[in-house]
């Protein structure tokens, strides 16, 4: 068990939480977010050598976002998360590489042998040797979002060491799972790559298997607000206080815009065209849905608007009183960028097509989605927005 991880989650005070959306190689967009943010922190606090590790108590993420968590929450810098994605991000998410693919079995294909090396060598591990979701060497409490395709139901996976699933004396306790299976479990996106095979209980009479799929294809592909109740809900034993002053929620996209289709006629809409357009309409309603959900509960200092009636729903850090029926339990921030060809422009950035920056495979244009996610994050990443938490 992780003493750091039981420490950040006892310690007295306010506490922190960095929810990043799924999205393939459009998560570099997230990677640069983050990295002003980290930027800006150190800057703030006089620690050049500071890493969101130190800052964030909490890290979720779902796929990409999955990856993205799990890498901060071992400690590299953004700018090594950064050269992960650039390096790497046709391995990652090149779909015309699916054929070459076939020829790996679920735990040696180039992924999940990339997943190791990265994720081992941040927790000081040698070839020989894997890190458990339950590492003494992760800094942060850390959840990931998967789909368990055997049972048909999202799973929530984390390293709480006080969670129902992660007592020691169970055999088939989580925090015994290799770390880079879970991410990979969480990425494990339909199309891309196979479904992950994951065994619990291993070399016992009680074990057994499941299939995972992408955490993306559950309602939580933004888990903001699933952390929220984890964190707060007394069946996760966490129990932080709320309030804005006591929590903060920092949520991460990967980029948005819709699929506007005007010239839609209903002789198109058989089985293939469903079959392409809903999972992605499901997906992208469910992600905008826990976004208001919290920016009603919680008192939203940054965040684009979510559609005309809604609107932003931000309130200044001085506001008096609430823009809604109840009490604020947290302050929000939502970063997540306008990928239609009006928000590209309205960023500078007229020279980028958004067609090639608004699908999960893009990785004939990773400069261009880093661009985006530079540009904006200069924009429209300030400290002022996490006031009072950025103090400390």
């Amino acid at each position: 068990m992780s003493e750091k991880v039981k420490a950040r989650m006892t310690s007295p005070g306010p506490k922190k939480i960095l929810s990043c959306d799924g999205g393939g190689i459009l998560g570099l967009i997230s990677v640069e977010i983050l990295a002003k943010l980290e930027a800006d922190l150190r800057a703030q606090l006089g620690k050049p050598d500071l890493v969101l590790a130190d800052w964030f108590d909490f890290v979720c993420g779902t796929s990409t976002g999955a990856m993205i968590a799990a890498c901060i929450s071992t400690g590299m810098s953004m700018d090594t998360i950064r050269a992960f994605y650039v390096s790497s991000g046709g391995l990652m998410f090149d779909k015309a590489s699916i054929f070459k693919r076939l020829h790996y079995s679920y735990n040696d294909e180039p992924l999940a042998e990339k997943l190791k090396s990265e994720l081992n060598q941040a927790l000081g591990y040698k070839a020989e040797s894997l890190a458990t979701l339950g590492d003494k060497g992760l800094r942060t409490l850390l959840m990931m979002v998967l789909r368990n395709h055997s049972t048909d139901s999202p799973w929530p996976v984390w390293n709480n060491p006080d969670a129902k699933y992660n007592q020691l004396d169970r055999k088939d306790c989580n925090l015994h799972l290799p770390l880079w299976q879970v991410v990979r479990a969480s990425a494990a996106a339909p199309t891309f790559f196979p479904p992950e095979v994951v065994t619990f209980a291993p070399g016992t009479p009680n074990e057994y298997q499941f299939v995972f799929m992408d955490g993306g294809v559950t309602a939580y592909n933004n888990p903001a607000f699933l952390a929220f109740q984890m964190a707060t809900a007394a069946p996760y034993r966490v129990n932080w206080k709320t309030g804005v002053d006591q929590l903060l929620i920092v949520s991460v996209g990967t980029g948005n815009a819709a699929k506007e289709r005007p010239d839609l006629k209903t002789s198109e809409l058989w089985l293939i065209d469903h079959a392409k357009n809903i999972p992605t309409a499901l997906m992208n309603g469910a992600s905008a849905g826990w976004d208001m959900a919290c920016r009603t509960l919680g008192a939203c200092r940054f965040g684009a608007p979510i559609d005309r009636e809604f609107g932003d729903m931000v309130q200044p850090a001085d506001a008096v009183g609430s823009n809604w029926t109840g009490s604020k339990q947290f302050t929000y921030v939502r970063y997540d960028p306008d990928v239609s060809q009006t928000g590209l422009d309205a960023l500078g950035l007229n020279t980028v097509k958004a067609e090639n920056v608004q699908v999960m495979d893009s990785v004939k244009y990773i400069s261009d989605i880093q661009h985006i996610g530079v540009i904006y994050a200069q924009k429209n990443v300030t400290l002022s927005h996490l006031h009072p938490f950025a103090a400390s």
